[in-house]
């Protein structure tokens, strides 16, 4: 499970870019109530999503060109630089960076081989996050890949990812957790194959961020009627929980799921 104790490959940050970032901040304030807090002036419209005073995510306008709005999760790094270099050196890309983001760390924004976009934080006065795993907070990543297995060896060479294979119905899910974790209760996320109709409609691999909630039918309704839509009604996932997979109204996608209790 994702925890703030941020160690090198976890994930430690998710923000939002879109075109319209006050009508975000309403639409996600009454999903998850959310409160936006501005990073200031010089930080160009960016700022935090909070909740209870704590960090949780944050949005920000779009900023490159034909961009189109979407969530991007962050992952762990003590080296940022040394991070964009094994991306290459492992077939991936560097979309930009890396820069400082003021003092509060530095950045790169990046891609792996089969296209899934994703970024780097190396920690400086902003750790991360201030929560995770509470309703209303990151949960869980997972990664759409045409191509889980080269997915899988980059990953495990840009960040050490161990990974746990688990057949499904039809295909393999994923488990990764952090180098050395040593137990499948550290891990953060998982690596399944896009559809095979996406692939032929040319839907390229993408990470989506999970947000836990109390009530995901309940989320899925508020999106729909806050003008987002439900791109997977609400199911029951047996021993996971109950998961819907929405769309804002700027079209980002992201999931919920109202987690099953922790056996016993």
């Amino acid at each position: 499970m994702l925890t703030t104790r941020y160690v090198p490959g976890a994930p430690n940050w998710v923000d939002l870019g879109t075109p319209d970032p006050q009508a975000a901040v309403e639409f996600y304030s009454e999903l998850f109530g959310w409160a936006f807090r501005s990073a200031g002036p010089e930080a160009g419209g960016y700022g935090m999503f909070t909740l209870d005073g704590a960090t949780v995510a944050a949005v920000g306008p779009l900023t490159e060109e034909g961009a189109t709005s979407a969530w991007t999760l962050y992952f762990t790094t003590a080296d940022a630089d040394a991070t964009a270099k094994a991306v290459e050196q492992a077939g991936g890309q560097v979309r930009s960076g890396p820069y400082d983001v003021f003092t509060a760390g530095r950045t790169a924004r990046l891609a792996d081989p089969t296209g899934a976009e994703f970024a780097v934080w190396q920690p400086g006065g902003t750790k991360g996050l201030d929560a995770v795993t509470d309703p209303g907070t990151l949960c869980w990543t997972e990664l759409h890949s045409t191509d889980p297995a080269r997915a899988k060896d980059f990953y495990a060479s840009v960040f050490g990812w161990e990974t746990q294979d688990s057949p499904m119905e039809g295909f393999t899910y994923t488990v990764v957790s952090p180098a050395g974790a040593g137990s499948a209760e550290a891990a953060h996320g998982g690596i399944m194959p896009l559809a095979e109709n996406l692939v032929e409609a040319g839907t390229s691999s993408s990470w989506r961020p999970y947000f836990e909630v109390a009530d995901a039918d309940a989320a899925a309704a508020t999106t729909a009627a806050r003008g987002g839509s439900v791109i997977m009604p609400p199911a029951e996932i047996p021993g996971v929980g109950r998961s819907a997979v929405l769309a804002d109204p700027f079209g980002a996608p992201f999931a919920v799921i109202k987690s099953a209790p922790a056996a016993a």
